[in-house]
């Protein structure tokens, strides 16, 4: 067989953006967007922030993926990997996102496509070849075919078939998980959300480790990071600290500091995205 081309650098392309859902009816429920991006950055190194979520990344520019947390060793990994749930910010090389496949999946709905609790990945980059064999192995190259012949849309469809023929039952979330998730997410208090689903905390705990990856309070308090966040970056105004804190549950303002500084890695008025859109993504040079 012939090996297909890899996409060609993307200083000699326009930057390409495609993000779509799901087409694939079984799919829709596990994965909230997928898409292919296409970009060359000025910068040679950047954060990623921690969302408390999992991804599924392929960089078809070349065979390999890394990841390096600011407190714990480097991860690296062929071209096709899982991003497990990260609980701290990590420096990644933006040269490797300059044709990359990715896959963002809803509160729990990693765990389907994987043999053990989501929990085993956390704060980890593992190779699909690890995770799926042979499967994994090859995906990356049906996808530089499928691209080859039909572009990133036809790739896109090459990866829905893939993962919907990885995917375990049941195949639709657990619906409490999933509530419990979006409790969270609002900013309820953990004790609140086991009242709310008629559990233990213990129950929640462990029902929340194996389907989001990460304990309540933790997934709590990476979403409350994720809530400032978008607050920061919805307006052009400079951000009013103090207001923010009090708007997104924490104690004061130097309670937000301290969190930002543990989960960002900067401080807050260091912190400088991509984008407004890509708040997770902030450029450390260039």
């Amino acid at each position: 067989m012939t090996r297909p081309a890899r996409p060609a650098p993307a200083a000699e392309r326009t930057p390409v953006s495609l993000t779509v859902r799901p087409s694939v009816g079984a799919l829709a429920p596990l994965i909230g967007a997928m898409g292919y991006a296409e970009v060359r950055f000025a910068h040679t190194a950047e954060l990623a922030l921690p969302t408390g979520g999992a991804q599924l990344l392929v960089n078809l520019d070349g065979d390999a993926l890394s990841s390096s947390p600011l407190r714990g060793p480097d991860r690296r990994t062929g071209g096709a990997a899982l991003h497990g749930p990260y609980t701290e910010p990590a420096l990644i090389d933006p040269a490797q996102q300059r044709a990359v496949v990715w896959v963002a999946f809803r509160p729990a709905g990693a765990r389907p496509f994987l043999t053990a609790p989501l929990s085993a990945v956390r704060d980890d980059l593992v190779g699909l070849d690890e995770l799926w064999g042979t499967d994994g192995a090859v995906l990356r190259e049906r996808l530089l075919e499928a691209m080859a012949a039909g572009g990133p849309r036809a790739g896109l469809r090459e990866l829905e078939a893939a993962l919907a023929a990885r995917a375990r039952r049941p195949l639709e979330p657990d619906p409490a998980v999933r509530l419990a998730a979006a409790l969270l997410d609002r900013g309820t208090p953990v004790a609140e959300v086991a009242d709310r689903l008629g559990w233990t905390a213990r129950r929640l705990a462990r029902r929340c480790t194996d389907q989001l990856g990460l304990a309540p309070k933790r997934y709590a308090r990476l979403r409350r990071f994720q809530r400032l966040l978008r607050r920061v970056n919805a307006g052009p105004q400079p951000p009013d600290w103090a207001a923010l804190a009090a708007d997104c549950g924490y104690h004061d303002q130097a309670h937000l500091i301290h969190e930002f500084r543990a989960l960002a890695g900067i401080t807050p008025t260091a912190y400088a995205p991509r984008s407004p859109l890509e708040r997770n993504h902030v450029p450390l040079d260039g």
